[in-house]
């Protein structure tokens, strides 16, 4: 009997199907140690030594893998092929080493399947190898590296700048990408331009449109006309003259297929085309890739689905030209296979593309076994697999200039059409190809020929700034300047997001005021160690150590001796010293020009004192330099109206939870934000309240809501009002009524005057009919048109040939079971 070792059940539950009984599986459930929390788990001042400690909750799967290891000389590791799964395997064996669980005698076999199919797993034990300790080293140096920077600059933030979380070495750099583009954003300045498109027809009435593009000799850049005025004239001068073909230019232009996904264009597809949020898109991808049942069959879809290569093996090639001379004919299938060679900065490749394990296994053919999101996300990687080895899609594209008589108005007219589909026929990058058509307007155009003006139409436009990231653009942007791995992308986009420095609005990236802070305080103190080179030469090291090519402690010690100097030295900083060196980038950032006039100004409150920036644990405000001698506070006016969100009110007495005001996609919202709780009450801010009006105490008051008002007297059970989606509510034996009140008559609402509208409603029960096996009781009720059955949050209508008086229990649990 052999041990094998995976890190997933879902892993070991698919491979189990493949391999004899002569193979136990086990799952460690992830990593199984790591870096202790606390100080002195990475020692610098000791060449680097590491101290690890079995991770919470592991000691029980690893006291299950030692008890097999025990019954066993032959032990296969078959974590993941890549850096973490390599540190997992050599982890697992330290481990069972210190549990005396194996030993000298015991023989270790590191096997790598890039897809959790039967051939790949069985190829795999055939060819085993040693733990690659290069790869090791790489991930112990990565992880070194994030404990060194998130464990000395995390209390720095917390001392230096009240309030602020923990940072981490590329999760800061991410934030800086998302901070500057905010700054981007409200720095631009829009420009007014205009272009002018004119409506004509050939000789044959065939209609099309051109833009001016020549006027008086000279070609007409962006902004060249600039207002109204300039127009007008324009317009006037394209209708007083004549006009003919000058020029006609006919080309062909070829698209090539795009190559198959890797893990970072596999998310942006997914969020852009199905939109998936990326965290889902691992965990769905993840799910394709561990397998799926299949017809009583566990298959792994999906090859491995953290990787930066592009390569297809050969096998796999061969199988995707033969399923495209099957289903699309030759014609799409072209003479040589395509090699898809384009680079990404600091690419491993060391692993194919995402593809499916079996070609043949199209989307339609196994519909049935999958979720609708898992479907979605194979069907994407099917297609792109597809296209990548199809023909080119071939371009007809037809250009040509229309002059006045005298020379003085060129026109430039430019059409595009699909002469042959090739891999569009498969698979469209919606955001290159979206102006692509089947057909030309104009096709026979001659020069020389002329043409008749229809109409002139002048279009006002103003530039725009460049847009926020979202989840799809700020991985592309990560990848083009080389930082982060496909593994990482996902987490720290998360991490961003639970540190609350970035807020996920209407699917784009906003900085938190701290954000924007704690990048102020980096880019200014720690400018070298958040730079987008610096890190981007990081991860190159980290791939030469991972290919044996630098040592792993050397590059930590080049690293750590400036960086533990700078902490050393920001460390002796006071406050004030601190807010001195970013008051300048902080006014920037944050104040507008009226925000900027209230610095310096005397104190309302003493008179004598200044009104200077600082930052506590509710963010920045305006204080009193005579503080603490004088406590007077002024908000400070933003630049930008979602910087100051979401925002601390400060702590209810009753509960001790910190009460924040937060904006969604859906608007403003109330939080009680209590870190023990997974689950937050929340509740949206009603229309009849201004969001700049809520204090504290009205927070409160909304987040108390439903409000218990009384007992029916005939009933004894109890009414409340509240506030849902459709406004404010009375909720009494398990039904809503329409409330019609503001806020603060909501709060002052009386017995009396909900139990008259309840007597209003035109829902009367009328008896009730018994239980359901949940023990919830069903009666029924009588509104305007007719009878219904409620059984808790279920109605359902009765038809007018039904007998609400013979209508019996085992009748309406049917009615309700059709209903479901």
């Amino acid at each position: 009997m052999a041990l094998l070792i995976v890190e997933s059940p879902a892993k070991a539950k698919t491979i189990g199907k493949y391999l004899s009984k002569e193979f136990k599986i086990a799952a460690s459930f992830g990593h199984v140690r790591d870096l202790p929390v606390k100080n002195g788990s990475v020692d610098p001042d000791n060449d680097f030594a590491i101290k690890y400690e079995i991770i919470k909750g592991a000691e029980k799967h690893i006291k299950e893998i030692a008890k097999e290891a025990t019954k066993t000389s032959d032990i296969y590791l078959a974590t993941d092929p890549d850096r973490e799964g390599e540190a997992i395997a050599w982890n697992m064996i330290e481990v069972l080493k210190e549990k005396k669980a194996i030993n000298d005698k015991s023989q270790i076999h590191r096997i790598v399947f890039n897809e959790i199919t039967k051939r790949a797993v069985q190829d795999a034990i055939k060819n085993p190898r040693e733990i690659n300790m290069d790869l090791v080293r790489a991930q112990q140096a990565r992880r070194a590296l994030d404990y060194l920077v998130g464990f000395n600059l995390s209390p720095l933030l917390w001392t230096k700048l009240s309030g602020s979380k923990s940072a981490g070495r590329v999760q800061s750099v991410v934030l800086k990408l998302i901070c500057e583009r905010e700054n981007e954003i409200n720095k631009f300045i829009t420009q007014e331009y205009w272009n002018i498109t004119v409506e004509m027809q050939n000789s044959k009435n065939e209609t099309f449109f051109a833009i001016l593009s020549n006027y008086d000799n000279k070609k007409l850049e962006k902004f060249d006309i600039k207002n109204k005025d300039e127009v007008k004239n324009l317009v006037e001068e394209i209708k007083s003259r004549q006009y003919a073909v000058k020029v006609v230019e006919r080309k062909r232009i070829k698209r090539n297929p795009l190559p198959p996904f890797i893990t970072s264009t596999l998310q942006q597809d997914a969020v852009n085309k199905l939109y998936f949020n990326i965290k889902n898109v691992m965990r769905i991808a993840q799910n394709l890739y561990e397998g799926i049942d299949i017809g009583g069959e566990t298959v792994g879809l999906i090859t491995y689905i953290r990787t930066d290569g592009f390569y297809i093996a050969d096998e796999a090639i061969n199988s995707i030209r033969k399923s495209i001379k099957s289903i699309y004919g030759d014609k799409y299938l072209p003479k040589h296979p395509y090699q898809h060679i384009k680079k990404i900065k600091n690419s491993q490749e060391a692993h194919e593309a995402i593809r499916p394990t079996d070609i043949n296994r199209t989307p339609d053919s196994i519909k049935d076994y999958l979720i609708p999101e898992q479907f979605k996300l194979y069907d994407l990687i099917w297609k792109r697999t597809i296209a990548s080895q199809m023909e080119s899609a071939i371009l007809d594209q037809l250009i040509f200039e229309i002059s006045s008589s005298d020379q003085k108005i060129i026109l430039r007219s430019s059409e595009s059409g699909i002469f042959f589909d090739g891999f569009y026929k498969v698979y469209r990058d919606d955001t290159n190809d979206k102006n692509e058509s089947m057909l030309l307007p104009v096709t026979l155009i001659k020069e020389s020929e002329e043409c008749r003006l229809i109409s002139v139409n002048p279009k006002q436009h103003f530039t725009q700034s460049p847009p926020r990231y979202n989840e799809a653009s700020i991985v592309k942007k990560m990848e083009e300047i080389g930082i982060g791995r496909p593994s990482t992308y996902a987490t720290m986009i998360s991490v961003l997001q639970e540190r609350e420095y970035v807020i996920l609005n209407n699917k784009r990236f906003i900085p938190s005021s701290r954000g924007k802070i704690v990048t102020i305080f980096l880019e200014t103190f720690f400018q070298r160690f958040i730079e987008y080179n610096f890190t981007a030469q990081m991860e190159e090291k980290l791939d030469l150590i991972s290919n044996g090519r630098a040592n792993w402690k050397k590059e930590l010690s080049y690293f750590w001796v400036p960086f533990f100097n700078l902490v050393n030295f920001v460390k002796r900083m006071t406050h004030d010293e601190i807010f001195s060196e970013i008051h300048n980038l902080v006014v920037d950032w944050f104040c507008s020009e009226e925000g900027k006039k209230k610095i310096g100004k005397n104190c309302f409150n003493c008179s004598n004192g200044k009104l200077k920036l600082n930052f506590g644990k509710t963010g920045l405000f305006l204080g009193c330099s005579n503080y603490p001698k004088c406590n007077h506070t002024e908000e400070i006016i933003n630049n930008d109206e979602n910087s100051e969100y979401p925002k601390s009110l400060g702590i209810d007495d009753a509960t001790w939870q910190k009460v924040m005001i937060k904006k969604g996609p859906f608007g403003f919202y109330l939080e009680f934000d209590n870190n023990k709780s997974k689950k937050k009450k929340t509740i949206s801010i009603p229309k009849d309240i201004n969001v700049n009006d809520i204090d504290l105490n009205t927070a409160i008051q909304l987040l108390s809501l439903p409000k218990l008002v009384g007992q029916h007297p005939e009933t004894g059970k109890e009414i409340k009002v509240g506030f849902g989606r459709f406004g404010y509510y009375i909720f009494y034996d398990g039904r809503y009524f329409s409330f019609k009140k503001n806020f603060k008559e909501v709060l002052n609402t009386q017995l009396d005057e909900v139990l008259q509208i309840i007597a209003k409603s035109p829902h009367k029960k009328i008896k009730s009919i018994g239980f359901n096996n949940r023990g919830e009781e069903i009666f029924i009720y009588r509104r305007k048109y007719g009878f219904y059955i409620k059984c808790g949050r279920i109605n359902v209508a009765l038809n007018k040939n039904v007998n609400v008086e013979s209508l019996d229990l085992k009748k309406a649990l049917e009615l309700i079971k059709n209903k479901k």
